[in-house]
C-alpha cells in the first residue's frame, strides 16, 4: 500500500475500529492519525512512531507528505474537533513531556498514547483483530488513569473554608489562586467568590445566580474579569484582571467591564493582579486610573492609581 488516499482511508478505517464518533470519521481526522504515528506514504503501519507533535507541525506535516494543505485559521478546528477527541478517547496523550505545561502554551504537544500505538502496528496483519479486541476490552481503564493523572497536575484552590475547585495548570492559574487565598482575606475579609475563570475551561467556578441577586446577568458571551469577589460588608464587587503575560485594567478594558457589570447594586472596584513587581512594570504605563493594582510576591500592599479614594468604587458620573 503505497497510495496516498489508500493511507488516509486506512486512517479512517482505524478510527471507526477505535470507536470515535462520526464526526472525527474523515480526512482530515485521518491525517492526524498519520502525522501522529509519523507514517509517511513510505512506510508500513509495522513502522509506526509517536513523537511529540503540536498542532502546527501536523499541518505542516500533512502538506508535505500528503499534499494536504490547511490555512491557518483551521487551526482551531483539528484542535477542537480531532485531536481533543483523540485525548477524551485515550489515543493520543496531551503534554505527555510535560503534564504541567499551561494549557493555552504554544508549546502543547500531543503524542500516541503506547498502547494504542502497539496495537496499530498490527494493522493489515492477521493479528490485528485479536489485538484491537484486547485493547478495547482495557481501554477504559487506561481513560480513567489518564484522566486521574491529569487532575493531579491541577491546581487545587480553596474557595471557602474545607471547598475546593481545582483550574488548569499554569502561571495564570496559580495567580488565581492567589487572588482567591491572599489577595482576598486581607482586602476584602469575608467575600464571597462568584467567578473564577480557568485557561482551560473558561467557566472555572461561577455562581451566576449570586451575582443576578446582584442586578448582574452574564451570558456566555460576555468576557468575563479573572476573578469576581463580593466584598458583603460593603457591598462592592471587586472585577480582578489576573495579569502574567498581558491584560491589565486599562482605559480600554475599565470600560468594558463597567459595561458588562452596569446592572450592578454592588459598586464596582476594578483591580490588576500581578506575580511580581517586575511584570508589573512592563504595564505601569497602561493601567488605568481610579484602579487598584495588587502584586502577589507582595500581598500585604495595594496600590491605587489617584483618586480620592483607596479600594472603593466610584460613581459612574
Amino acid at each position: 500500500m503505497n497510495d496516498k488516499n489508500d493511507y488516509i482511508k486506512a486512517a479512517q478505517q482505524v478510527i471507526i475500529s477505535l470507536g470515535l464518533t462520526r464526526a472525527q470519521q474523515n480526512e482530515r481526522s485521518g491525517l492526524c492519525l498519520l502525522a501522529l504515528l509519523n507514517l509517511t506514504p513510505s512506510k508500513s503501519w509495522a513502522d509506526a512512531e509517536n513523537p511529540l507533535m503540536g498542532i502546527t507541525p501536523i499541518m505542516e506535516w500533512a502538506r508535505e507528505h500528503y499534499n494536504k494543505g490547511y490555512a491557518p485559521n483551521t487551526r482551531e478546528t483539528i484542535r477542537r474537533q480531532t485531536i481533543h477527541q483523540f485525548c477524551d478517547a485515550g489515543i493520543a496523550l496531551y503534554n505527555p513531556d510535560k503534564p504541567d505545561r499551561p494549557v493555552n502554551s504554544p508549546k502543547a504537544v500531543y503524542q500516541i498514547e503506547p498502547a494504542v500505538l502497539a496495537v496499530l502496528r498490527t494493522f493489515g496483519t492477521p493479528h490485528w483483530h485479536n489485538n484491537l479486541t484486547a485493547y478495547l476490552a482495557e481501554r477504559e481503564t487506561l481513560i480513567a488513569r489518564y484522566a486521574k493523572e491529569r487532575e493531579q497536575n491541577r491546581i487545587p484552590v480553596e474557595i471557602a473554608p474545607g471547598k475546593r475547585i481545582t483550574l488548569s495548570p499554569g502561571e495564570h492559574s496559580e495567580l488565581i489562586r492567589a487572588i482567591i487565598e491572599d489577595f482576598a482575606p486581607r482586602f476584602a475579609p469575608g467575600s464571597l467568590l462568584i467567578y473564577a475563570g480557568d485557561t482551560g475551561e473558561k467557566w472555572g467556578y461561577f455562581d451566576a445566580a449570586l451575582l443576578a441577586g446582584l442586578g448582574v446577568d452574564i451570558d456566555f458571551h460576555g468576557k468575563m474579569p479573572d476573578v469576581v469577589l463580593h466584598y458583603t460588608e460593603k457591598n462592592w464587587l471587586l472585577l480582578v484582571e489576573s495579569v502574567t503575560s498581558h491584560g491589565p485594567v486599562d482605559g480600554k478594558r475599565h470600560a468594558e467591564l463597567a459595561e458588562l457589570f452596569a446592572g450592578s447594586s454592588a459598586g464596582l472596584v476594578y483591580v490588576t493582579a500581578f506575580p511580581t513587581r517586575a511584570v508589573m512594570g512592563r504595564y505601569l504605563s497602561e493601567i488605568a486610573w481610579e484602579t487598584e493594582v495588587w502584586v502577589a510576591d507582595a500581598p500585604s500592599h495595594l496600590i491605587h492609581f489617584n483618586g480620592e479614594r483607596f479600594l472603593g468604587p466610584y460613581d459612574a458620573s
